[in-house]
């Protein structure tokens, strides 16, 4: 509370976070519905930001579109926090060879340029193969009906690619707990390799995961609007903020309603992310 800065981060995401719950609510028109006759039409009362090429509200697709870039930004440093706590455990926990081939596997991973990779993957639209192996297992063939393939896969490779910085966050500080004296203690008294990771350990490593994690959400929002604005990422007709700011290059020199509000929105949300996780930074600091 004392951080302002880090207090008005919170604040506007608590209001990004209700505007994507209640879009069915606050959003004026259907964010799909085409109106032909009503293109690019200017801000107005009836469209407070206007419309795009196929008079579709661009008010009602940003909120829409919010909910879209915050799941996947959200799901996606889950993902991340998941596997990075995971390999920085055992890493940090058992050392030696185990230490040596896993931080060599990050290593690896982390001199391959991300932006390239992501490009790759998507470009080579694995939602096909995914759509074909879930079919086997009822429940997530379901749930695939449900969700976007795409999205579902966008997802995945952002998380799968972004969780080097969290391992090597984990394994330092899982090397300077294991010899603190309550490890010690658990280890006497016959604490199994399992519950000392998951009991002592990983609990104990959790506030700078917390603040790698609330910065990391703002990167793949950012990711995430990159890769749709270059149509790689949320396809049409499903909204994004990304996507729609690479629709509204096209009539940028005519229509600047289509461009400034989503991109005012990447960058309010990202600059919020950021501002918090700095405020979490100090309050960590200074408690340590």
């Amino acid at each position: 509370m004392s951080n302002r800065l880090a207090l008005m981060g919170g604040c506007v995401l608590i209001g990004l976070a209700l505007l994507a719950v209640t879009a069915p609510w606050l959003a004026p028109h259907d964010p799909l519905r085409i109106t032909v006759s009503d293109a690019l039409l200017p801000p107005s009362a009836t469209y407070p930001l206007g419309t795009d090429q196929l008079g579709r509200d661009v008010l009602s697709r940003l909120l829409y579109g919010a909910r879209i870039s915050l799941v996947i930004g959200i799901i996606a440093v889950g993902i991340a926090v998941l596997v990075g706590t995971s390999v920085g455990a055992i890493a940090g926990f058992y050392g030696g060879w185990v230490d040596a081939a896993l931080m060599r596997l990050v290593d690896t991973l982390l001199s391959i340029p991300t932006i390239f990779l992501l490009l790759a993957i998507i470009a080579m639209d694995p939602s096909e193969r995914l759509l074909q192996l879930t079919s086997r297992v009822p429940l997530l063939g379901n749930l695939l009906t449900l969700v976007d393939p795409q999205i579902v896969i966008l997802m995945m490779v952002l998380g799968l690619m972004s969780w080097m910085g969290v391992a090597r966050l984990v394994r330092a500080e899982i090397l300077s707990l294991k010899e603190r004296e309550f490890v010690l203690a658990a280890r006497v008294l016959g604490a199994s390799p399992l519950r000392l990771i998951m009991k002592h350990l990983v609990p104990n490593a959790m506030g700078p995961v917390l603040v790698s994690a609330t910065l990391g959400v703002g990167g793949a929002i950012l990711t995430e609007s990159v890769l749709s604005y270059l149509g790689l990422g949320v396809q049409p007709p499903t909204p994004s903020w990304g996507n729609i700011l690479n629709e509204g290059r096209i009539a940028l020199g005519v229509a600047w309603w289509l461009t400034i509000p989503p991109g005012v929105c990447i960058f309010v949300t990202v600059l919020a992310f950021n501002l918090l996780g700095e405020g979490l930074r100090d309050r960590i600091s200074r408690r340590e």
